[in-house]
């Protein structure tokens, strides 16, 4: 188990905090979505509009099934963890983390962003309810848990790191 998962939903941190954990471990860093418009040469919200969310969500599996790297950090996209296979692969293939975030705070970070499919397409109350339905996945695939509230990115991406060494010696083979 050599790589490093980071989950939460949309806006919580999980690309910022990759990024910068990459650099403290000095191991490379992966952001999924980003992957997936490398790989598919469309945008998400291109996808979301020409092939919709099912397919999407199998985009992320796929990549989930077929990535080689296996010294790496990977962000996740905010619903991979929604599926049981995903759950799985991930638990089994790394350490993963959930960036604990609260809705406000999420909201404030992702309402305006062009990029966000779901986002541009729903209201306040129905994110902050497809947030509340994803929380539980999120708990339940999580090996660790971070909550970022009253934190800075540099102390969630020094903790991060703490924990990443802390479990080096032990169940997790990150060398």
């Amino acid at each position: 188990m050599n790589r490093i998962y980071l989950i939460g939903f949309m806006g919580c941190g999980k690309s910022a905090v990759g990024r910068r954990l990459s650099f403290l471990l000095k191991l490379p860093f992966y952001d999924m979505d980003k992957e997936i418009v490398r790989q598919t040469g469309k945008t998400i919200p291109e996808i979301f509009e020409q092939h919709g969310e099912k397919y999407f969500r199998d985009l992320e599996t796929q990549f989930l099934q077929n990535f080689k790297n296996d010294y790496c950090i990977i962000s996740t996209g905010g619903g991979a963890t929604m599926r049981k296979e995903n759950q799985k692969i991930m638990r089994n293939t790394g350490l993963v983390m959930f960036l604990d975030a609260p809705f406000r705070e999420i909201w404030r970070r992702i309402h305006r962003d062009p990029n966000r499919p779901i986002v541009r397409q729903s209201t306040r109350e129905e994110i902050e309810a497809l947030h509340k339905a994803r929380y539980r996945g999120y708990k339940q695939t999580a090996h660790i848990t971070i909550r970022t509230e009253f934190r800075t990115l540099r102390q969630i991406t020094q903790y991060a790191a703490f924990q990443v060494n802390r479990l080096k010696s032990e169940r997790f083979d990150l060398n």
